[in-house]
């Protein structure tokens, strides 16, 4: 999921990393320090379109460099969330750097998560545009809930309890939706989704090209 074009990226301000708050936070977080650039897969790739399988090894070397390439690639690719698919691992696992309506910046990873809304009776659809690191240079408006929380685990097998509301909420909808083998296209109208793949048509190659420009200018 692309960062919000309204918001800046808080910086040593307002941060909660795992879901807990922290009292200053580095710009680029320290996985993506060590991580490397993976390719991000694009929609009509069948990874995207299955459901992934859970992790069952926890604490590994393996899937902590998967979560350092994941922060990097979702870093030089202007994200804001990214899902293992969407480096063709197919595993239930996502990574995040999102800010929440109120200027709280968001930062971690949740493997094999469980979204929960809230009640059909007390919840709130927002439409509000959405875009996709897999879906490039498209947006569309997509309704979701402005309340969410996703319960999962940690590379090391610790329970984790993430919540979110604004925009962040939208992110963790969106992540989970693509460990579930969707993506937000399969949210829209025939008519919005042909709208959104002319788009990705029409931009995809400027934004391929963004991505090496900020690649190459952090040498990677």
């Amino acid at each position: 999921m692309p960062v919000r074009h309204d918001q800046s990226r808080p910086i040593d301000r307002r941060v909660r990393v795992q879901g807990r708050p922290v009292d200053s936070y580095p710009a680029l977080p320290p996985e993506a320090e060590r991580g490397s650039v993976r390719r991000v897969t694009v929609v009509g790739e069948e990874v995207l379109s299955r459901p992934c399988q859970e992790v069952a090894d926890f604490g590994s070397a393996e899937l902590s460099a998967l979560i350092d390439d994941m922060f990097l690639t979702m870093y030089v690719a202007d994200g804001a969330g990214l899902a293992a698919n969407q480096v063709g691992v197919d595993l239930q696992l996502f990574v995040y750097d999102c800010p929440d309506d109120y200027g709280i910046r968001h930062v971690g990873h949740i493997i094999n998560p469980v979204l929960e809304l809230p009640d059909p009776g007390s919840r709130r659809l927002v439409d509000e545009f959405e875009g996709c690191l897999s879906v490039p240079g498209a947006a569309m408006a997509v309704p979701r809930t402005d309340r969410a929380v996703v319960r999962g685990l940690d590379k090391d097998g610790n329970s984790v309890v993430i919540e979110g509301t604004g925009y962040f909420a939208r992110c963790l909808q969106h992540e989970a939706d693509h460990l579930f083998g969707h993506t937000y296209l399969d949210r829209l109208s025939k008519r919005d989704r042909k709208d959104a793949l002319r788009q990705m048509a029409e931009r995809r190659e400027d934004v391929f090209a963004q991505r090496e420009v900020k690649a190459a200018g952090l040498g990677r």
